[in-house]
């Protein structure tokens, strides 16, 4: 029989997300009960996942184990080892799923795959995303216009799930019925925004401001951030990561002065507009050697705060924003923090 392996991958958290749900959901009405579990390939190792994967209960049936970061998943031993589970195993009480922001994943673990089990989730189009929102207030019980929309479309990171988790906070301040408008959102929104790595390379990378007034902005961030419960150095730094990676990826395709097409870059995960423009502003920031050492620099940063504990963590990491902005990824003899 197939291998019990799923591979979810791409931007578009909410419906993957709900991917995810579904084979829970259908596990639990054939087996009656199982083990959940989560695992970040960043944080463990795949052994330990493999480990939990092939561990028999007395008192659950069946068990789910979702691994994120799955891009990750690419050394030798690795490979190995879920090949060899892959090739052995023979029934459908433990199930893997592979999840991943990036398009695709290593091709020796993606072949393991049933192709059946395999979905990329895109990001919405430009022209869907307002029309989705549109929907969205009105199953809730509220009218959203189309100016409205927009403005959220601004202020949200553009996938099913953050919009549905922003969205629903304004429904505690309005009676059902009512008609949200800008002026609402912007209020209520705008100034209460959650931060994320995602929202502190947006603010690193506005060109329109100058290296000093980025890292003003960057480091307060970096103080909500790590005043907020969830913070971990760990998804900051891959976060990061992340972004950066596009960014090469970005200067690559547009390399000589090369304009690639629309399906080129949906291809690549340069979907809608807004990660377009992103990136491109981001791409006046720093060149594509530029962005190789902020990428170097915080892989730097990451095993430095592994080794060294979080006694250092913040100095740590307001030396990389440092290097970043102010120095374009070259790594500080000693921490300007006087500027």
């Amino acid at each position: 029989m197939p291998a019990p392996i799923y591979l979810f991958t791409g931007p578009e958290i909410g419906e993957r997300n709900e991917a995810v749900a579904a084979v829970k959901s259908a596990m639990k009405k054939k087996f009656g009960e199982i083990d959940e579990y989560l695992y970040y390939a960043s944080e463990t190792s795949f052994s330990e996942v493999m480990t939990t994967l092939q561990s028999e209960s007395l008192f659950v049936p069946a068990s789910c184990v979702v691994l994120r970061g799955a891009e990750l998943l690419k050394g030798k031993e690795d490979v190995a080892l879920l090949t060899r589970w892959a090739e052995s195993v023979t029934g459908d009480s433990n199930v893997l799923i592979l999840v991943s922001d990036e398009i695709s994943i290593d091709a020796k673990v993606a072949k393991l795959v049933p192709p059946k089990n395999k979905q990329v989730f895109w990001e919405m189009f430009e022209n869907r995303k307002s029309e989705w929102l549109k929907k969205f207030f009105k199953k809730e019980g509220y009218i959203l216009g189309s100016d409205a929309a927009e403005t959220i479309l601004e202020l949200v990171e553009n996938n099913t799930e953050a919009l549905r988790t922003e969205c629903s906070k304004l429904f505690l301040f309005f009676p059902e019925g009512y008609e949200i408008t800008v002026a609402d959102i912007e209020k209520f929104l705008a100034h209460n925004r959650e931060e994320s790595a995602f929202t502190l390379f947006d603010t690193m990378s506005d060109f329109q401001k100058s290296a000093q007034e980025r890292l003003e902005s960057a480091l307060s961030v970096l103080q909500k951030l790590q005043l907020s419960k969830n913070f971990s150095s760990v998804l900051l730094l891959g976060g990061l990561s992340y972004c950066f990676r596009n960014l090469i990826l970005w200067h690559t395709l547009h390399a000589g002065g090369a304009t690639p097409d629309d399906f080129t870059l949906k291809t690549k995960g340069f979907a809608s507009a807004k990660a377009r423009t992103q990136y491109k502003n981001a791409a006046r920031v720093w060149t594509a050697g530029q962005t190789t050492a902020c990428l170097a620099l915080i892989a730097s940063t990451d095993v430095s705060i592994r080794s060294l504990g979080l006694q250092l963590e913040n100095i740590q990491l307001q030396t990389m924003l440092f290097s970043i902005i102010m120095k374009n990824g070259a790594f500080c003899s000693e921490y300007e923090i006087d500027f």
